[in-house]
């Protein structure tokens, strides 16, 4: 797999290069139209035009990046203001755990339990097929519920062409940088470390960053389902590993650039407890 630093120094290069490109058609379209002012010719005066837009095209190309951003902070914070709300009525305490496929009658779906008080113990995969359909869970007490990354998960496998259901943890330490920074470019850089039950992700340059720093402000989902892109990676995981997740500790850096996750396997008695 090719080094992210180098796609990204690749990606950049290709940027330079177009605005050079595009200030260069620029001006030789400014010279034209000068040119069909001074010759009275209306050919050099649409030759020009059409240079003079194609130059502006290519210079702020880039400002397409901007508003992606500024469309995803518009369309995703309500959302989540309102599950951060509903999670703060309820009172719920416990963290967010992402299901893998046993848990669930529809394999393909991504799910999240939400225990009522912080030492609740996991439903068996049993408890929640059976209750699949319902928010509210009893014995335990709990809700199920869809994810803030769900959709944004869906993406991931229909982007990669697989389901995650298929793969294995090592699949996506190999192949999520090329997906963020490469194929769906939402981030500059992307790394993944696997150590025994313990999954560390740092994403610098994410798209995300804004909406980053919004959810951090939304403590009761913030703390316990994460952001969308923690959450999407939650799901990605739980379906990779066939073991529940949690996501234990979030870090975004002062400017917004970096965002260090850390996720937890939950084996045997974790699991159960």
């Amino acid at each position: 797999m090719q080094n992210p630093e180098k796609i990204q120094t690749e990606r950049k290069r290709k940027l330079s290069l177009t605005k050079v490109s595009g200030w260069t058609i620029l001006g030789f379209g400014a010279a034209a139209i000068i040119a069909s002012i001074f010759y009275t010719s209306q050919i050099l005066a649409f030759i020009g035009l059409g240079l003079t837009f194609w130059g502006v095209i290519l210079i702020y190309i880039q400002t397409e990046e901007y508003i992606k951003e500024k469309l995803l902070d518009a369309t995703a914070l309500p959302p989540l203001k309102t599950l951060n709300q509903i999670l703060k009525e309820l009172d719920y305490k416990g963290k967010a755990v992402y299901l893998p496929p046993k848990y669930l009658t529809t394999p393909e779906e991504n799910k999240a339990y939400i225990p009522k008080q912080e030492e609740e113990k996991l439903p068996t995969p049993e408890q929640t097929q059976k209750q699949e359909t319902k928010i509210f869970l009893e014995n335990p007490n709990g809700i199920l519920l869809t994810p803030p990354g769900a959709e944004l998960a869906k993406l991931f496998e229909k982007t990669l062409e697989t389901s995650f259901t298929r793969v294995d943890l090592q699949y996506l330490q190999q192949n999520m940088p090329k997906l963020f920074i490469e194929d769906l470019e939402i981030a500059q850089n992307f790394d993944l470390e696997i150590k025994n039950n313990k999954i560390h992700v740092k994403i610098k340059n994410s798209a995300y960053k804004n909406l980053n720093k919004e959810a951090e402000n939304l403590s009761n989902l913030y703390t316990s389902l994460g952001s969308p892109i923690s959450s999407a990676i939650a799901c990605a995981l739980a379906k990779a590993s066939g073991k529940p997740i949690i996501i234990e500790r979030q870090h975004i850096s002062e400017d917004g650039k970096t965002i260090e996750i850390e996720y937890q396997i939950l084996e045997g008695e974790e699991a159960e407890q």
